[in-house]
């Protein structure tokens, strides 16, 4: 059977006409496939980036990603297709199409709740900027489930931290480490905490040098971030090739301001929150 769609669904056929790709309506719960990717997933939202529009895709498993628009970026029933929003498209701030409202994390936002009092269990993390981050993208959630996010202002006496917290069934301990990667003092420390208080504390991490890093470059308008020598101060070192002020207080605000929702953070972090989470709020 003759392919009919060929290797290159843009380029011109033999007699010399542009394949002509349809275009479609991104309604909500429409199925579709990135053709970049692969993931494959019912559209859920919207979110507006530093380059336009992007989709809000959720998979069978319930995992989202955002992707952004482009010709032909999709497939429908395994035929390219070009999405585009719909006229009044399902916001995330408001229900302008009858969708449930939704929180900066993606969850259902729950009007009219009170915050719950605090749960004995607590999620650390190593900063006040990565306590920031958190709040902002799922403080709203940590509010109704009583979680409150304490810093530790490094992990380097964590053993000792958690022994005075005297961890139990009802007070469990979720920690977010930093640079958490093999072979590393960081991993070596978690890897004791964990072997010693298995059932009551979970220690995740994530890859990047800091907190700054799991935030999506494409949020800033950069294409990537900057690759600091080693030996250099990294955050002094990113300001510098941004031609931002070397004041690394203004920076993280001016990063955090760009921070929307849960699409402007890197897989490798939203995860490892939710893990925690989830860990600390099991009955």
């Amino acid at each position: 059977m003759a392919d009919l769609y060929g290797t290159d669904v843009l380029a011109d056929d033999p007699r010399g006409r542009k394949r002509t790709i349809p275009t479609m309506v991104a309604d909500p719960d429409l199925v579709v496939e990135c053709a970049a990717s692969g993931w494959c997933g019912a559209v859920v939202g919207w979110d507006r980036g530093a380059t336009g529009w992007a989709v809000i895709l959720e998979d069978r498993h319930g995992r989202r990603r955002p992707f952004e628009l482009g010709p032909a970026a999709f497939l429908f029933e395994g035929r390219a297709v070009t999405l585009v929003r719909p006229v009044a498209p399902p916001s995330r701030s408001g229900p302008l199409g009858g969708g449930p409202v939704r929180t900066a994390s993606g969850s259902v936002a729950v009007s009219q709740h009170r915050a719950r009092v605090a749960r004995g269990s607590r999620i650390w993390v190593e900063g006040s900027q990565d306590a920031a981050l958190i709040e902002k993208v799922w403080g709203d959630d940590l509010r109704i489930e009583g979680v409150v996010v304490e810093h530790l202002g490094g992990i380097d006496d964590l053993m000792e931290r958690v022994r005075e917290f005297e961890p139990d069934g009802d007070h469990r301990v979720g920690v977010l480490v930093d640079h958490l990667v093999p072979g590393s003092k960081e991993t070596r420390i978690a890897d004791s905490v964990t072997s010693e208080f298995a059932r009551d504390v979970l220690v995740l991490g994530h890859p990047y040098v800091d907190v700054w890093q799991a935030i999506r470059p494409s949020a800033l308008g950069i294409d990537a971030w900057p690759v600091i020598p080693k030996g250099q101060p990294w955050k002094e070192g990113v300001c510098g090739a941004l031609g931002w002020n070397i004041d690394t207080g203004a920076a993280w605000g001016r990063i955090l301001g760009h921070v929307r929702s849960y699409a402007d953070l890197e897989p490798a972090l939203l995860g490892r929150v939710e893990e925690l989470i989830d860990f600390v709020t099991a009955p």
